[in-house]
C-alpha cells in the first residue's frame, strides 16, 4: 500500500534567514488574503509576525500601503520601542501601540491580525463575543475575550497594555465599538482565527437578526472546541488559503 503522506507538514529551515524570509512571505500572504475578504478599510488594519532571531522586533505592514498590493519586501521591522529598525517607510501607530503589548505580553504569539471586518465591527457595536451556535464558532468557545468600552484610536500605550490584559491566554479579543484581534503561534493561525472569527460573527448577526439563535450546550462545545478550536487546527485550516493566493498572486513573495 502507498504511504498517504499529509498535504502540508511543518517547515524546517537550514538558517533564521530562511525563516525570516518564510514569515515575511506568509505575512505578506496573509495581508493579501485579507484584501480579498475586504478587510481593509482606508489605512486601518495590521497584521505582525515576531521575528525569528530577535522576540522583541516583529514584521509590520508599513502605514498606508493597500492590503491587495503588499509584497514580503514591502514589510518594516519595529521594535518593541517603536523603533524601525529595518525599512524606510512609516509606521502606524496604533498598530505599534496594540501589537507591541500584545506580542510582549504573549510570547508564544508569533503573529497577531486586527482589521475593521464588516462583520466584526458590526459585533463589536454590541459588545458581544462569539457564542457557540455553529460547529465553527465553537472554535471561540471560552476563548473570546471582550475590552467592553471604547476609548478612541488606540495611541496610548496603556490601552495597548489594557488590551493584552484583557485579552489574557485567549485567541481572539473583540475590541467593543472597534473590532476583533486573534492570534496565533504562526502566521497562519492567527489569519484563519480572524477569517472564521469575521464568518462566525456574520452567522451570529443573521440568526439573532431572524429570531435569536439556539446556542450549542456547554458539553459538547467544550468538545468541539477541543476539535477545531486548537493551534495545530488554525494552521492546517488556512494552508488551502494560502497555497491559492501565493498561486493566484505570486508576487507577493518578492
Amino acid at each position: 500500500m502507498a504511504e498517504i503522506r499529509p498535504f502540508h507538514l511543518f517547515p524546517t529551515f537550514e538558517s533564521v534567514e530562511d525563516e525570516r524570509l518564510y514569515r515575511k512571505q506568509r505575512l505578506a500572504a496573509g495581508f493579501r488574503l485579507f484584501a480579498k475578504f475586504g478587510y481593509d478599510e482606508g489605512t486601518a488594519g495590521h497584521i505582525t509576525v515576531r521575528d525569528p532571531e530577535f522576540p522583541d522586533r516583529f514584521w509590520v505592514n508599513p502605514f498606508g500601503l493597500d492590503f491587495s498590493m503588499l509584497k514580503a519586501s514591502d514589510l518594516i521591522c519595529v521594535d518593541h520601542t517603536g523603533e524601525i529598525v529595518v525599512g524606510d517607510r512609516p509606521l502606524n501607530a496604533a498598530a505599534f501601540t496594540i501589537h507591541s503589548q500584545v506580542h510582549a505580553a504573549r510570547p508564544e504569539a508569533m503573529a497577531a491580525a486586527h482589521s475593521h471586518s464588516l462583520h466584526g465591527k458590526t459585533l463589536a457595536s454590541m459588545h458581544e463575543v462569539i457564542w457557540p451556535i455553529t460547529q465553527d464558532s465553537c472554535a471561540f468557545y471560552n476563548d473570546c475575550a471582550l475590552l467592553d468600552d471604547f476609548t478612541g484610536v488606540v495611541l496610548d500605550i496603556e490601552e495597548g497594555k489594557r488590551i493584552a490584559a484583557t485579552l489574557g491566554d485567549k485567541k481572539a479579543i473583540i475590541l467593543a465599538n472597534h473590532g476583533p484581534l486573534t492570534v496565533g503561534t504562526s502566521v497562519e493561525s492567527a489569519v484563519w482565527w480572524f477569517i472564521t472569527l469575521d464568518r462566525s460573527a456574520n452567522a451570529q448577526l443573521l440568526a439573532m437578526a431572524a429570531g435569536g439563535p439556539k446556542r450549542i450546550d456547554d458539553e459538547n462545545a467544550a468538545i468541539t472546541y477541543n476539535q477545531i478550536g486548537n493551534e495545530l487546527a488554525g494552521w492546517f485550516q488556512a494552508q488551502p488559503m494560502f497555497d491559492r493566493i501565493v498561486k493566484e498572486q505570486p508576487d507577493l513573495l518578492d
